[in-house]
C-alpha cells in the first residue's frame, strides 16, 4: 500500500515537472525594470540646467523665425528718353529726391534756377553732373560739387538754406535732378562746366557754349 502511494506521489511529481512554467518575472527583475522606468521618467521631466526659474520642464521646439523681408526701394516710374521734357518732369516730381546725393543735385537746381525754364534747370542740373565727371577737376559727388568752396554762392558753411519741400518749385528741382542723373534727356547745356546770371559779365576766358533762360554756360 505504502509503496503504491510512493509510486503516485512520483508519478505526480514528474507530471508537475513537465509543464512549463509561467512566464513571470521574477520580482527582482521587475524591480529594476520599473526602477529603471522611473529614473528614465524622471530625467525626461527633469528641468535642463540652461533653464530659469519658471521656465517650462520641457522646452518648446526651436521654430526659426522668418526672415524679415528686404526693405523695398522706391521704384521711380519707367521713364521714356523720347518724351518731352515738361512730361518727364510730370512723372518725376516729388518731394523726396530717395538719396543724399539726389538731394544735393535737386538743390543745386532749386537755388540756382528754380524760376527758369524747364531747360534751364535741366542745363544747371547738367553742369553740377558734368563737374563730378572732370577726373580730378571738380569732386566726384553732386554733394561735393556744392560743397566745393567758392563756387555756389547759396552755400554756406556746406549746407544750403531751409526747403519747403512740399513746394512745387522743389519738387520739380527734384525731377530735373532724377532726369540728369538717370541721363534722360538730351545734354542741352553742350558739356558746359561753368554758366553765371546774365546780368553779369565776369569776363571769363572759356568757350562759351549756350545761352538758356537767364544763364549763360561756358565750357
Amino acid at each position: 500500500m505504502l509503496h503504491r502511494f510512493a509510486v503516485m506521489i512520483a508519478g505526480m511529481a514528474l507530471a508537475a515537472g513537465s509543464v512549463a512554467p509561467a512566464q513571470v518575472v521574477p520580482a527582482a527583475v521587475t524591480s529594476t525594470a520599473s526602477v529603471a522606468s522611473t529614473t528614465a521618467v524622471a530625467k525626461t521631466n527633469a528641468p535642463s540646467p540652461l533653464l530659469q526659474p519658471g521656465e517650462p520642464l520641457i522646452a518648446a521646439p526651436v521654430v526659426a523665425a522668418p526672415e524679415s523681408p528686404a526693405p523695398v526701394e522706391a521704384v521711380q516710374p519707367a521713364v521714356s528718353r523720347s518724351g518731352s521734357l515738361a512730361d518727364k518732369v510730370a512723372d518725376l516730381r516729388g518731394s523726396d529726391a530717395g538719396s543724399r546725393e539726389l538731394e544735393c543735385l535737386a538743390a543745386g537746381v532749386y537755388f540756382e534756377a528754380k524760376s527758369e525754364p524747364l531747360a534751364g534747370q535741366l542745363a544747371v542740373g547738367q553742369v553740377i553732373a558734368n563737374r563730378t565727371r572732370s577726373k580730378g577737376r571738380f569732386p566726384a559727388s553732386y554733394c561735393g560739387v556744392l560743397s566745393q568752396r567758392g563756387q555756389f554762392s547759396f552755400m554756406r558753411g556746406g549746407r544750403w538754406p531751409a526747403v519747403n519741400k512740399s513746394a512745387r518749385q522743389w519738387q520739380t528741382a527734384v525731377a530735373i535732378a532724377r532726369i540728369v542723373d538717370g541721363k534722360l534727356h538730351d545734354d542741352v547745356a553742350r558739356s558746359a562746366m561753368f554758366f553765371h546770371a546774365k546780368r553779369v559779365n565776369p569776363g571769363w576766358r572759356t568757350s562759351r557754349v549756350a545761352s538758356i533762360g537767364n544763364h549763360i554756360f561756358y565750357r
